[in-house]
């Protein structure tokens, strides 16, 4: 037998052209959720750039890194009084471990990175309170009486705790309610803020920033009042547009100002049928001058109600700071449509943030106040071990991958499919891509002379990131 030698080079070029493109720069990582299944971030192989055949896309989606939008100060949720304490009542480790998970920025970490608290009590306190209550028809207009009490219990120990994990992560605050001696029904469910105590109330958000800076937790921004037109909670407060104007520009904003306060003040903090509410305030330049932007919640209205105040007030930042999930929900709906409106809507509207509502509650949705929500469906579940739930994954397919400091770049968006992209701190590219249909799709990308075709599973949402 005749035995013909080959050329070696022949052999390695031959060998090459072999070789499936997915084994070559195999630098595009892609992460599925497919939460009809609850199968969640699972990791799927590596894709690949491809640079021979970027004629033959059409209408590619083009990542351009040059075409950037807002800075993102990250995702999470609001860390209720409620939450604290049974975050607090967890043996050491089990905490220590839950935290990491949370707070923590590794792989397999959700990685929060802002989180919302109560200035007081929130209706997910057990109880109600404020941090200057005296006895009925007294009142205390040096403050002499204020203090973090209640709240030195659970909340603000477990804020040093989470901080010690992540120093980085801004704190938004905001009040539930006035103590009831400043209110004119003089009890913690609606009533109005009676305009005579409207200079020592914003002396009250002004001692609570100190008092917990002393603590070493610096507050981030503060908003006046939670949904401002809904008193029908426990506790709640009524403030119109033109009310919260008066408070913001005469009180609240010149007193920052004189005690050089570094907290952003952000208003509204209410629903998206309601843009003229923020743009009422903005609209006044006294009042605005002192304003960073407004925040929005979704239970009412569209999330374009961003796109409407941005489009009057292009130079003020925007805020998603609630949106809860109920008992009674459906995962795979909820996880679908909290995606599409709250995470890549918010974004693309120009949202700095975007938060769920409460952290953790217990198996009975407690704690909360009397008159509270009874429905709220925390992100965890904490009762003889720890139950994650839809608003975990919710967050987590966002913070987990889009890390604060992340810029979102402008794309032309795909028909059917919604999604977002951000050029993050590391110069990777992250795309949060969402199919709602039942077959699967495919979308050619595009970054100079590179391009691959990705294809997104049927009711699903892929998160993919591009090494560039």
């Amino acid at each position: 037998m005749n035995v013909v030698k080959a050329n070696p080079k022949c052999i390695w070029m031959l060998f090459m052209l072999l070789i499936p493109l997915s084994m070559k720069g195999q630098s595009i990582e892609n992460w599925i959720s497919l939460p009809k299944k609850k199968q969640m971030f699972q990791k799927y192989p590596n894709l690949a750039w491809d640079t021979r055949n970027i004629s033959r896309q059409t209408n590619p989606i083009n990542l351009n890194p040059q075409g950037l939008d807002q800075t993102v100060d990250g995702f999470g949720y609001t860390l209720t009084g409620g939450s604290a304490h049974l975050i607090q009542a967890l043996d050491s480790q089990t905490k220590r471990e839950l935290l990491q998970e949370l707070f923590g920025n590794k792989l397999n970490q959700v990685g929060i990175s802002v989180l919302r608290i109560s200035i007081g009590a929130s209706d997910m306190d057990e109880k109600v309170f404020s941090y200057d209550d005296v006895p009925m028809g007294k009142e205390d207009l040096t403050l002499e009486n204020f203090s973090l009490h209640e709240d030195k219990k659970a909340l603000i120990p477990l804020l040093i705790e989470i901080l010690s994990i992540n120093p980085k992560i801004k704190i938004f605050a905001t009040p539930w309610s006035p103590p009831t001696w400043m209110k004119d029904n003089h009890e913690t469910k609606g009533g109005k803020l009676q305009p005579t105590y409207y200079e020592v109330y914003a002396r009250y958000f002004i001692r609570y920033i100190q008092e917990m800076k002393k603590l070493g937790i610096n507050i981030h921004a503060v908003t006046p009042q939670n949904e401002p037109l809904h008193p029908g909670n426990n506790p709640s407060l009524s403030m119109s547009a033109e009310e919260q104007m008066v408070f913001i520009r005469d009180f609240l904003g010149p007193q920052f100002q004189k005690n050089r306060i570094s907290t952003k003040i952000i208003c509204y903090d209410h629903n998206c049928d309601k843009p003229e509410y923020p743009i009422t305030i903005l609209n006044d330049p006294q009042a605005r001058k002192y304003v960073d932007g407004s925040a929005f919640h979704l239970y009412n209205g569209d999330i374009s109600a961003l796109a409407q105040v941005r489009t009057k007030h292009p130079d003020k930042n925007l805020y998603f700071t609630e949106q809860w999930t109920g008992v009674k929900g459906d995962f795979y709906g909820d996880f679908m449509w909290h995606i599409k409106n709250v995470v890549i809507g918010s974004m693309n509207q120009g949202a700095k943030t975007a938060l769920e509502w409460n952290l953790a509650n217990d198996q009975n949705l407690g704690p909360h106040s009397p008159g509270g929500c009874t429905e709220c469906l925390g992100a965890i579940t904490l009762s003889q071990g720890i139950q994650r739930n839809v608003a975990y994954y919710i967050i987590a397919q966002a913070s987990s991958f889009i890390p604060a400091g992340s810029k979102r770049i402008k794309l032309n968006q795909s028909p059917n499919l919604p999604m977002v992209a951000f050029l993050r701190p590391d110069k990777k590219i992250c795309l949060l891509v969402q199919n709602e249909g039942p077959e699967k799709q495919k979308i050619p990308i595009q970054y100079l002379n590179k391009t691959v075709e990705l294809e997104i599973p049927g009711s699903s949402v892929s998160t993919f990131i591009f090494k560039l």
